[in-house]
């Protein structure tokens, strides 16, 4: 049996830049980053923890190849033969799969349970050859096993109705989960005394060695379920992926033509159909409106704008209405007597005299 001494010769480097780890170092820094992993506040699928999830994973894998090649373990062997320093080494797989759970690439999640299934499968193989504890080792294949001995499929999933028998199963199995909780939640009780000694570097090896074997019989407890949630998941994903295999392929719509853009119309047969392409059409040219404004007086060049005549606009009733008024500003005297006699006749008379069209 090697010693946790002579292991601890055996260094291979995570990164050729680095100076190599020893053994016991990279098992105390994986297992670290899983409690610091476990116990964060921070998403779990943030870069930083995913950062140490990723350098836990390959400090632990290292370290498993370490102990591969020291054949630190042996099937012909009893647990009290384990050297005390050696059997925290029995616990590289379950925080293996543990890390391997806490990945969070979404396309790849089928992968990363049956990965991390396999690792609790191999620590649960090793307890279960050791017999740390005693517990009924799962179905390697993750199918889940039939009262009857078979395993289900299709055909047996028909029947949704449970029978006895299988209503006595699922009695045991709630009853085991009861019972494997209750031994987890006494294990952590003992943990938590005997860590205080071991970290205090007061414990003798005795202490040790049980701090240990309470740490791996925990871990049998904590795989077990783990193991029952991942083959619910992985049936689920599978399924997840049948779907999207079978799933009705939404028709390819053809490219739709590029719209054409807006013309204005170019000759007059255009014009005429479809219009002149604007709201409104000129009623003069621009010389036009040039000496039109010209005669008015009112262009840039001409100084203070005149007043526009009647001639400018073409009303013969305004020319009249001109002419009076410059007589009068002239004193004519005929046009004088014209409007005195206007007034005078406009005071003894009342509007509307002599109307006789207007009677009712």
């Amino acid at each position: 049996m090697a010693e946790s001494e002579n292991s601890n010769s055996v260094r291979q480097p995570l990164n050729v830049d680095a100076e190599p780890l020893k053994l016991s170092e990279l098992l105390d820094r994986g297992w670290k980053i899983f409690e610091e992993v476990d116990s964060t506040n921070e998403p779990l699928g943030s870069n930083s923890i995913q950062v140490k999830v990723k350098r836990g994973v390959q400090m632990l894998e290292e370290a498993s190849r370490m102990v591969a090649q020291l054949d630190l373990f042996s099937r012909n062997e009893e647990l009290e033969e384990i050297a005390t320093a050696d059997l925290k080494y029995l616990l590289l797989p379950a925080l293996l799969g543990a890390l391997t759970m806490k990945q969070t690439t979404r396309d790849k999640r089928l992968e990363i349970v049956q990965t991390a299934r396999a690792y609790f499968m191999d620590f649960l193989r090793r307890c279960d050859e050791y017999k740390v504890s005693p517990f009924k080792l799962p179905d390697s294949t993750g199918e889940k096993a039939r009262p009857d001995g078979g395993s289900e499929d299709g055909n047996a999933k028909a029947n949704s109705f449970p029978g006895p028998t299988n209503l006595v199963a699922m009695a045991a199995q709630r009853q085991a989960k009861i019972e494997r909780y209750r031994q987890k939640k006494e294990l952590e009780a003992k943990l938590s005394d005997v860590r205080r000694a071991v970290e205090s570097g007061q414990a003798d090896d005795e202490v040790t060695r049980d701090f240990y074997l309470l740490n791996v019989r925990r871990w049998v407890a904590v795989c077990l379920e783990d193991i029952e949630s991942i083959d619910q998941e992985v049936e689920i994903l599978k399924k997840m992926d049948m779907f999207k295999e079978n799933a009705p392929k939404q028709p390819t719509h053809p490219p739709r033509p590029p719209m054409k853009p807006f013309i204005l119309t170019k000759d007059a047969v255009q014009a005429k159909v479809f219009g002149a392409g604007y709201p409104s059409l000129p009623t003069m040219t621009v010389d036009d409106w040039y000496e039109q404004h010209k005669k008015r007086g009112v262009l840039p060049d001409q100084g203070v704008p005149r007043k526009p005549t009647a001639e400018d606009h073409g009303d013969p009733s305004e020319t009249d209405e001109e002419e009076k008024e410059k007589k009068v500003e002239n004193d004519d005297d005929e046009s004088l007597l014209k409007a005195r006699n206007w007034d005078d006749w406009k005071d003894t008379h009342r509007r509307g005299y002599g109307n006789r069209q207007n009677m009712g």
